[in-house]
């Protein structure tokens, strides 16, 4: 895109946009070859034969089962630094209606969310800083696997990912449709909330809807608590933080059996927050809720609550660093320093738990799709991958700068 490049500057930008070409091949390939967590079989072997071309030094592969890390030092290691560079690689269970030559080849799979590119366009700052090796340390490049919903990042971790490669700082970015081509967005404290996943399951007395007098009605419970429920946020939660619960999911009888009362019902949904107070508070006040609910009404309940992703919290020095790389590529008016929270999540946060680092959101528009992420017509803004490749150089760079000769 034309107004991406006017508003870019710098040497990584230039060189790298010498291969806009080649990384749109690539990205394009792997969107039309999308894989689940865990699975990316294809895709790390593109990774790795990428990887391979650019020159890198070392590539590991298996980490968190399907994970691929490049190895590349530095015109010199004498500063003794290392830093990380994060991309996804997972797709999407979701059917595809794009029609362009690169939609996906797989049924009932689809490259949503874009890591298609975030993949291409950390390969592309492979190439460049293997070329150009300008930084006084190693870059630690971690191409992670299942991060939708598969907690891939914890999967290296626990394959000791930071262990082998012990990084002072690690950063990743997303791309973001509603920002705009050639911006960048980042704050200094919560990105992403953390991710909850809530089953209620209720048991009562099935019967004919005749004598519902005869029957515990489950139904009936089913639909008091998910109104009750929604108590929790709106009486607990001060209007100052943010918390949502949403109960997205009612299974309960047969729709062929419309004269019968089943005799359970569950119910599935997702807690959202940034505090871990408020996230143990929306717990516990479920969990009380929730039981007291059906026994008031005959039945009983069971509430299973499982912690999926913790919240995605940048480290403020490593934000403050990000922002002014981001400012050194397309200028300070377009780098949001205060972007807003998302109630969305993401498994870097596990990565930032251990190591400081710094998650950006990278502009890309609607695309010619005009859809959001997790959207059946969604595709990646391929305009914005030298953009990307070089913000992750950048922070190579100026992260380990060569001593000055």
């Amino acid at each position: 895109m034309q107004a991406v490049r006017l508003k870019a500057g710098g040497r990584p930008f230039a060189h790298i946009a010498q291969y806009h070409s080649e990384l749109t091949a690539l990205r394009r390939d792997l969107h039309a070859h999308p894989e689940l967590g865990f699975e990316e079989v294809y895709t790390s072997r593109r990774v790795k034969e990428a990887l391979a071309l650019c020159g890198v030094d070392e590539i590991h592969e298996g980490m968190g089962r399907t994970g691929v890390v490049g190895v590349i030092r530095g015109r010199s290691t004498s500063s003794g630094s290392l830093v990380g560079l994060r991309a996804d690689m997972d797709a999407l269970p979701l059917a595809e209606h794009n029609d362009f030559a690169w939609k996906s080849c797989k049924q009932g799979l689809m490259h949503g969310c874009g890591h298609d590119g975030h993949t291409a366009m950390l390969v592309g700052a492979a190439r460049y800083l293997a070329q150009t090796r300008n930084f006084d340390g190693t870059a630690v490049l971690v191409f992670q696997p299942g991060e939708e919903g598969y907690a891939g990042a914890r999967a290296m971790m626990d394959d000791g990912l930071f262990e082998r490669f012990a990084v002072q700082s690690i950063f990743a970015m997303h791309n973001w449709p509603a920002l705009p081509p050639g911006t960048v967005g980042i704050n200094s404290g919560p990105m992403m909330a953390a991710a909850d996943r809530v089953t209620i399951e209720i048991t009562g007395r099935g019967g004919h809807g005749a004598h519902a007098y005869q029957t515990v009605d489950v139904v009936l419970v089913a639909a008091h608590i998910v109104t009750a429920a929604q108590s929790i946020v709106a009486r607990n939660v001060r209007p100052i933080d943010s918390a949502v619960l949403s109960l997205c999911a009612v299974q309960a009888g047969d729709l062929g059996a419309f004269s019968v009362l089943p005799a359970t019902a569950k119910l599935v949904g997702t807690v959202r927050s940034f505090d871990p107070q408020v996230q143990e508070m929306v717990e516990k006040r479920l969990k009380e809720l929730c039981p007291a609910i059906a026994l008031g009404l005959g039945a009983s309940a069971s509430v299973h609550y499982e912690r999926m992703y913790p919240a995605t919290i940048n480290s403020e020095s490593e934000s403050l660093f990000a922002g002014d790389v981001a400012e050194s590529l397309v200028g300070a008016d377009h780098v949001l320093r205060d972007i807003e929270p998302s109630m969305g999540s993401e498994d870097f946060a596990f990565m930032l738990q251990t190591v400081p680092g710094a998650y950006l959101r990278i502009g890309q528009g609607a695309g010619a799709s005009g859809s959001a992420l997790h959207n059946s017509r969604y595709d990646f803004n391929d305009d914005i991958l030298p953009l990307g490749a070089a913000l992750h150089a950048g922070l190579i760079e100026r992260a380990m700068p060569l001593a000055a000769p």
